[in-house]
């Protein structure tokens, strides 16, 4: 008898930057210099204070399972987070460590998702979060957004899209791969439309802390029945550690408890106790000064795509990312990326990992190199052009 996958694959397509990336990573083999702006991930290292907590907890030799929520004094220790930057009160109950934000998503659709539910998202998203809703056979339904809203969606745009099969709607601010952010009244407005529909609403905030005109406040603030998802990777700079956290309404807690201790048992001890370190004034006056040179680069890159004939048609507010109309200089974005990385060793994300919105006219920068290779990127596409 021969097995096939399971139907649910079907509708997984796979992460088709990761196929430009491993060609990235081919030419540089070959001897050439390829600057990378597809990957979204802090260029920077793992600040020291973190390192060090790490190692002295490694050194104890103590690394053993910890509580499937996490280590206690870590899930206070983010509950507090959320009282000094945030002005929220959350209880640590609530507050459930993962094995990396993405962990989170996935305990908290497996404990929401319905087969044949329907969870509203946007379009352009990050593609893995439809796969996530995919997994536990619901369905993700997709609301076109664009600059005219900011590319966010909009009271209106939950009420047209909603249906008697809608379970939910997973949403992202800062969102990837536009970096644009929520206005707090539309916010506040969908977090009230989606509780008097009787839906669960989920927020993405992995991008949180960097934002670089205002501290954007927690969808917290709205109500304590939205589920947040939060991660160490982006702000905190912590990607390789695998360490996320979930804020989960307080009547699903004991559900996402028990996933978690079948699905992955604890997340990683020794990252739990590194991450005990991040929320350190130290720790975070090196996160406030990177959050700086990541603003520095975005208004650096910013204009010069303009200048070369890329279209910046909402601002970036947060995350690392520009989302450039690229249709004045190619009617297709993933043949342009493959072009510029092959020809100029630049390497970009085609509009075609992110939705079906608009993706040939489209393509994500990434920042998360310094200025001085920025500049140098831009003098390739300049002369590629």
């Amino acid at each position: 008898m021969s097995l096939n996958p399971a139907s649910r694959l079907a509708n997984i397509a796979p992460f088709h930057v990761m196929e430009l990336l491993a060609r990235a990573r081919q030419l540089e083999q070959e001897g050439r210099d390829i600057i990378h702006m597809e990957v979204g991930e802090p260029d920077f290292p793992t600040p020291a204070p973190i390192i060090a907590a790490a190692q002295e907890h490694i050194a104890s030799g103590r690394v053993f399972y910890t509580p499937a929520l996490g280590l206690p004094e870590l899930r206070a220790a983010i509950a507090d987070f959320y009282r000094t930057r945030y002005g929220v009160s959350v209880p640590a109950s609530r507050v459930v460590v993962t094995a990396g934000a993405s962990a989170a998503l996935l305990l908290a659709l497996a404990c929401l998702v319905e087969p044949g539910s329907e969870w509203l998202v946007t379009d352009p998203c990050y593609p893995c979060n439809l796969n996530f809703i995919r997994c536990f056979e619901g369905i993700p339904v997709a609301i076109p957004v664009d600059a005219a809203s900011n590319f966010q969606p909009t009271v209106a745009d939950i009420d047209r899209y909603w249906s008697g099969r809608t379970a939910g709607a997973l949403f992202a601010s800062p969102a990837n791969p536009t970096g644009t952010v929520f206005d707090d009244v539309v916010l506040a407005g969908i977090a009230s439309r989606v509780r008097e529909k009787g839906g669960q609403l989920i927020l993405d905030e992995i991008y949180h802390g960097l934002t670089y005109e205002r501290d954007v406040p927690t969808a917290l603030q709205y109500g304590d029945d939205i589920c947040v998802v939060q991660s160490f990777s982006k702000y905190f700079n912590m990607t390789g550690w695998r360490l996320g956290w979930a804020i989960v309404p307080e009547r699903f807690v004991r559900q996402v408890e028990v996933l978690a201790q079948n699905l992955y048992l604890s997340p990683p001890t020794p990252a739990q106790y590194a991450a005990l370190a991040a929320f350190k004034p130290e720790t975070l006056e090196i996160l406030e000064s990177r959050r700086a040179e990541f603003k520095r680069r975005r208004d650096f890159l910013a204009p010069a795509l303009e200048s070369l004939g890329f279209r910046l048609t909402a601002k970036p507010e947060g995350a690392f990312y520009i989302y450039a109309d690229c249709s004045q200089l190619t009617d297709d974005s993933d043949a342009f990326a493959r072009r510029l990385l092959e020809t100029a060793g630049v390497a970009v994300t085609p509009g075609l990992d992110f939705g079906k919105c608009a993706p040939k006219s489209h393509l994500r920068f990434a920042y998360t190199t310094g200025v001085e290779r920025l500049a140098e990127a831009v003098e390739r596409i300049r002369r590629f052009l």
